[in-house]
């Protein structure tokens, strides 16, 4: 039994440290749930986090005056063509108010052609989910759990990342 348990302890720890070097993830010691999370299309139509259960979900919340967003935004764009997450589902919610022209006009300039376009809704998801500003990655595991925050950007390509990710998928 306590072979079991350190064998347990090594391998979540190994799993820990595939992140450690990057200084503004926190990953949850409890899971998060939330009761209902919505948010829009491009289309306004209103969408529930509960549909893409089943997946593992990147929220993502940025706005086209964010230097940092901007930065991280095409490497977000790759990590959803990652083939070794195939089960990846990256959403990305812009907060800024803006209209939908400057968005594509910002995915345009970056090369952005993997991910679609989201907003928050009147209800202010980013106030729901505590936000203290942009860019901040919200990680929920497939039974819409909330298991992992980014605050700030990073590199979504980054191979350590990437791995550790795959433990969810």
């Amino acid at each position: 039994m306590r072979f079991l348990i350190l064998f347990i302890f090594f391998c979540f720890n190994s799993f820990a440290n595939e992140v450690s070097h990057i200084k503004n993830i926190t990953i949850n010691k409890e899971l998060k749930k939330y009761d209902s999370l919505t948010f829009l299309d491009i289309e306004k139509h209103q969408l529930n986090l509960k549909d893409f259960e089943g997946n593992l979900i990147l929220l993502n919340f940025w706005a086209t005056w964010c230097a940092p967003c901007k930065e991280e935004m095409p490497s977000l764009d790759l990590l959803q063509i990652n083939e070794n997450l195939n089960n990846l589902k990256i959403i990305p919610i812009n907060i800024g108010k803006e209209d939908t022209k400057k968005i594509q006009q910002f995915f345009t300039e970056l090369k952005v052609k993997n991910l679609e376009i989201y907003f928050d809704t009147p209800v202010t998801l980013a106030k729901k989910l505590s936000l203290r500003g942009v860019p901040t990655t919200i990680l929920f595991n497939k039974k819409g759990e909330e298991f992992a925050r980014i605050v700030g950007s990073i590199d979504f390509t980054d191979k350590k990342f990437i791995k550790w990710l795959e433990t969810y998928n």
